[in-house]
């Protein structure tokens, strides 16, 4: 039985009851002690009694069961109770009878619980009141008794229910806010965007099973932020068309149970519904920290995609295992609950402890750490851009990385700012929303009205649009990475069933490994001429893949030139093939004590095909890859290879007494 010392407004209404009439008083109140919102609730719950009363067995029975089911109405804003004595004496005398009836002592009518006194009811206190007033305000006695939980959504004690701090009580479903018409396009909304979610996620994924090679560290984990959008687009989806059927307990007439919130782990659809929603969105949530992890290991200290794939299983085990350790804490702590409008199950919707610790405090912290981390990222690549020298090409480049990093990022954190200030602002006005519900409902319900609402709103139906709305856009940003023109080539090529081409280093990638290391930079002198790098040539010494392409290229110019019949037995000499100590053009390098010296490239070395004659290493051959030439070249520092004079060797010939070796020894 509650305390009835605190409650809300309420008025004094006649008794009804058959078995109280002609009491020292006339007027009672509802809800009672016993919790029966109305008296014909509280006169069927008498009925086991009235053998007991008809026979008389305890001059006190009557007595004792009027001041519970039906108790004196006071002005003085007091409940009084019976005393335990009362209670003692018609229980000793009557239960015997009871016995005979098949009727038990109700625990809520056990004589340990009322006041140890020995005063009659009702007390000569109680009855000083006018029976007859003529002020409408004196029959009215203000208390505020809070909620109390109407007997539709009574649960059953066991399942650790609760509902605006009452226990075994929980909310009406589908929506305590919004009518029928309202939640038929709320549904149909959700429904709609869950669709272009699951779309643009899928894409997302399917575009990188066709070339898995395509997409790897430092955008590698959008892959993954993707995959955790799909299964949350499809939960909700799967929500819209199953509507109110897992979130909501069906209502039985018959019990006079109402349709209600389903809660707790008991519904195993609703708590599979949970489990995939909530692990996959806070795995989403954290995969997009991971990912500003990546691009900032390769914009500030210019890790590689080798270097940080290697970190890939650590990524994973904070990616999966943190949002893992949450689910199995809320299963543990029971505080699922069915969400009637989308028609999923989450936390948070009526428990605003779960929502502050579980679901804002994991998004804050991660929005934070995501932002801090892409800001130092954005700021080390601009540095670059301003402080380095590159070409236009490059440039060009990434300024574009910049900005569509910039415009991902964007849009992501819009989405996800906007649902955790949907958050907030549900956090802040829930109480208002629910006392408002309270005051409409609490006549129907049958249970106590609030006491002077000050102020009364209802939640708008925008509101929640957005929330739905932004907890799925926030999915569909990594479509807008994969979309270029190469993605649509190999879709085509995919579809038409064509062999793909490896797909090499992506651009983003190359992007960020084409960057001059920043601390070698300040190290060059002022006089030092700036040497704009090309794809094939790096003043830094340093090997990027734009440059070994270029070499690579060198190489195959460098190729034996073949014939219609044999082996080759001659190779093409470079006759300009020298780097001049005077030139600019990509020869030279500073080392650590500031002296020149010319650059040795990897991959110059001339490669034979089906045994063809090595090339001779002797001084005066014509065929040496390089010469030092000591005064200024007049061919330049290096000449197009393709002023060479061709050779074509016949089938036979050898390479000594080939004229085209001499010819080309001469010119060397």
């Amino acid at each position: 039985m509650e305390s009835m010392e605190s409650h809300s407004e309420f008025s004094c209404e006649p008794i009804r009851l058959r078995m109280c009439q002609d009491l020292p008083y006339n007027t009672t109140f509802m809800p009672n002690l016993l919790n029966h919102y109305d008296q014909q609730t509280a006169a069927l719950a008498m009925e086991p009694f009235h053998p007991m009363v008809n026979l008389v067995c305890s001059a006190d029975l009557r007595m004792f069961l009027c001041a519970l089911y039906a108790p004196v109405c006071t002005v003085y804003g007091q409940v009084s109770m019976p005393c335990r004595s009362l209670c003692q004496r018609a229980k000793d005398e009557c239960h015997k009878l009871m016995e005979v009836f098949g009727v038990s002592w109700p625990d809520d009518m056990e004589c340990s619980r009322f006041p140890d006194c020995d005063q009659p009811y009702p007390r000569q206190e109680d009855l000083q009141t006018d029976s007859d007033p003529t002020d409408e305000s004196s029959m009215t006695v203000s208390r505020e008794y809070g909620f109390w939980c109407p007997r539709e959504l009574k649960m059953e004690p066991d399942l650790g229910y609760s509902f605006m701090g009452k226990k075994d009580c929980s909310g009406p479903c589908p929506s305590m806010f919004f009518n029928q018409k309202e939640l038929n396009f709320m549904r149909y909304f959700i429904g709609v965007v869950s669709i272009v979610c699951l779309a643009a996620t899928l894409f997302t994924f399917l575009t990188f099973l066709i070339d898995v090679t395509r997409f790897r560290y430092p955008e590698r984990p959008i892959i993954f932020y993707a995959v955790c959008y799909i299964m949350v687009s499809l939960v909700f989806f799967l929500g819209f068309l199953l509507e109110d059927r897992v979130a909501c307990n069906a209502a039985s007439p018959s019990q006079f149970k109402a349709a209600t919130i389903t809660q707790g782990s008991h519904n195993k659809v609703c708590t599979l519904f949970f489990m995939v929603l909530y692990f996959f969105t806070m795995a989403g949530s954290v995969w997009w920290v991971i990912l500003t992890i990546t691009w900032f290991l390769a914009a500030v200290p210019k890790w590689g995609s080798e270097a940080i794939e290697k970190k890939a299983l650590l990524f994973h085990a904070v990616a999966w295992g943190l949002p893992g350790a949450l689910t199995v804490t809320l299963l543990a702590l029971n505080k699922i609950e069915g969400d009637g409008i989308s028609g999923v199950c989450f936390i948070g919707l009526y428990d605003m402890d779960a929502l502050r610790w579980f679901v804002l405090a994991p998004l804050c912290l991660n929005v934070a750490v995501g932002v801090s981390l892409l800001l130092v990222g954005i700021v080390a690549l601009n540095r670059v851009r301003m402080e380095i020298p590159l070409e236009k090409e490059n440039q060009t480049k990434l300024i574009k990385f910049m900005i569509r990093m910039g415009v991902f990022s964007v849009l992501y954190l819009v989405p996800l700012l906007t649902v955790i200030g949907c958050y907030i602002y549900e956090h802040t006005y829930r109480g208002i929303w629910e006392k408002t519900w309270m005051e409409e409902n609490c006549k129907s319900y049958h249970i106590p009205c609030p006491y002077k609402v000050e102020q009364t709103k209802r939640p708008a139906m925008v509101l929640f649009l957005i929330k739905y709305l932004m907890m799925l856009v926030v999915g569909i940003p990594s479509a807008f990475w994969v979309g270029s023109k190469k993605t649509c080539f190999e879709w085509a090529n995919f579809l038409h069933g064509r062999r793909r081409k490896d797909s090499g280093v992506n651009e983003s990638r190359q992007v960020l490994q084409e960057q001059p290391d920043f601390a070698q930079s300040l190290l060059r002198e002022p006089n030092t001429p700036v040497v704009r790098k090309s794809r094939g040539t790096s003043t830094q010494g340093t090997s990027t893949h734009a440059s070994s392409t270029h070499l690579a290229v060198l190489d195959d110019l460098d190729e034996p030139i073949r014939t219609h019949h044999g082996p080759p037995t001659l190779t093409r000499s470079k006759a300009s093939s020298v780097h001049s100590k005077t030139s600019y053009h990509g020869s030279l390098r500073r080392t650590r004590d500031d002296r020149s010296d010319s650059v040795v490239y990897r991959g110059t070395e001339p490669r034979s095909f089906h045994g063809s004659m090595p090339r001779l290493d002797h001084p005066l051959s014509g065929h040496g890859s390089m010469h030092q030439i000591d005064g200024p070249s007049k061919h330049g520092s290096q000449r197009d290879i393709s002023e060479a004079p061709a050779t074509l060797i016949t089938h036979g010939a050898s390479g000594s007494d080939s004229p085209a070796a001499a010819n080309d020894a001469t010119s060397a």
